[in-house]
Order: structure tokens, then C-alpha cells, then sequence
């Protein structure tokens, strides 16, 4: 008997599932006790783009809630499959949270900056994930290229690198809700990864929006 062949949005959720789990999983475990040190952001953000060269062509490989909300701000993403994708995305955090606490223990907790320097960090390069990710994947010129990948991990390499040690360096509400999970960031700091988040997907969209206008008279 021949299965039925799955959808299309199953296929993309089943995408989105494994990237963000992969990518949390790899947050969670180059950043403990037994990891990489100084080098897991070169670990994290390898692991985000071999994510997504991937997964690009299926599902867009968001593998975060941010860059989702940007995609669909900028009408790249269906809003009937933008609520699916969220949930696929930080449920995939949740489960990759439990097994890095069941494969190496509570995490030590981050000391963090203050609120304001957390939220301001996540929110900058939130904004610059979800810029760089629509430059790279939605424009007509950009169509086939072979860095995308690339662009879009190390952004995150990037941004792990610059404020990592005063932010956590998630920039993605998956990832901190992994980290909360393992126990490297606290649940009262929650907020400021879900505003940075928000905030951080509109601004990228909007800023690609504004520099992707079509050119006008000179």
C-alpha cells in the first residue's frame, strides 16, 4: 500500500522542528562546563548554517520565532503558517533544553548584564539576523546564491561574539527558552528575550523593506 505523501507545511515544520533543535542543542552544549569555551559561538554558528543550507529550500529554515515574524511582516510567510511554525520552533527549544540537562546537568547560570543591556544587545542583533536573513534569501537578485548560509550563521557568530557575555547571545526566543530550560538564563528574563525578539524582527523587516524599495527617479 502506498503512504500518502506528506504536505507541504508538515514537510516544513518537520525542517523547522530539526533545525531550532539542532541549533539549541548546540547552544546548550559547546556553552557548558564540557563544551567549547571560547570558541562556541564558531560551534553555534556552524551548526545554524549547515541548518540552513539544509533546510533553506524547504521551509526557509527560520529556526526562530523572530525571523518568522520578520518573514511574515515582509510577506514572505504565509500568516496561516506563521502560528505553526512559532510553536514548531519553541517546542524544539523546550526538548532540546531537557536533553542537554539530561546529557551533561543543570548549566551554570550566566552573569548577565543589566536588563536594559540585555534587552538592547538581543534587539540589535536580532534586528541584524532577521536583516541579513531576508537580504540574503527574499530579493530577486540575491535568488540562488551560494552564501546564504553563511551570511546567516555567522551574524549569529557575530552578535554570540559581541554581547554573548552581557546578553546571553540568543537572539532567538527558542534559544533562550533552551537556555532557560538547561538553566543558563532565568525565567524572569523572559520578557526581554520575547520584546528583543519582537521588536528585533520588525525593525529587520522594515529596514529591509525601506532598502529594497524600487529605485526611484534621481
Amino acid at each position: 500500500m502506498k503512504l500518502a505523501s506528506p504536505s507541504l507545511l508538515g514537510r516544513r515544520l518537520t525542517v523547522e522542528f530539526i533545525g531550532t533543535f539542532v541549533l539549541v542543542l548546540t547552544v546548550g552544549l559547546a556553552t557548558s562546563s564540557r563544551g567549547a569555551g571560547h570558541l562556541a559561538p564558531l560551534a553555534i554558528g556552524s551548526a545554524l548554517m549547515v541548518m540552513v543550507f539544509a533546510g533553506g529550500h524547504i521551509s526557509g529554515a527560520h529556526y526562530n520565532p523572530a525571523v518568522s515574524f520578520a518573514m511574515l511582516l515582509a510577506g514572505k510567510l504565509r500568516p496561516r503558517h506563521a502560528p505553526p511554525y512559532v510553536i514548531t520552533q519553541l517546542a524544539a527549544g523546550v526538548l532540546a533544553g531537557l536533553l542537554v540537562r539530561a546529557l551533561v546537568g543543570p548549566a551554570t547560570r550566566a552573569v548577565l548584564g543589566s536588563d536594559w543591556k540585555i534587552l538592547v544587545g538581543e534587539y540589535i542583533f536580532t534586528a541584524a539576523l532577521a536583516y541579513v536573513v531576508l537580504n540574503v534569501t527574499a530579493p530577486q537578485e540575491t535568488q540562488g546564491n551560494s552564501f546564504y548560509g553563511l551570511a546567516i550563521g555567522f551574524t549569529v557568530v557575530t552578535g554570540a561574539f559581541a554581547v554573548g557575555g552581557i546578553t546571553g547571545g540568543a537572539f532567538n526566543l527558542a534559544v533562550a527558552l533552551g537556555d532557560t530550560i538547561t538553566g543558563a538564563l532565568t525565567w524572569t528574563h523572559a520578557w526581554i528575550y520575547l520584546l528583543a525578539g519582537v521588536l528585533g524582527g520588525a525593525s529587520g523587516a522594515i529596514l529591509y523593506a525601506y532598502v529594497n524599495q524600487p529605485p526611484g527617479d534621481v
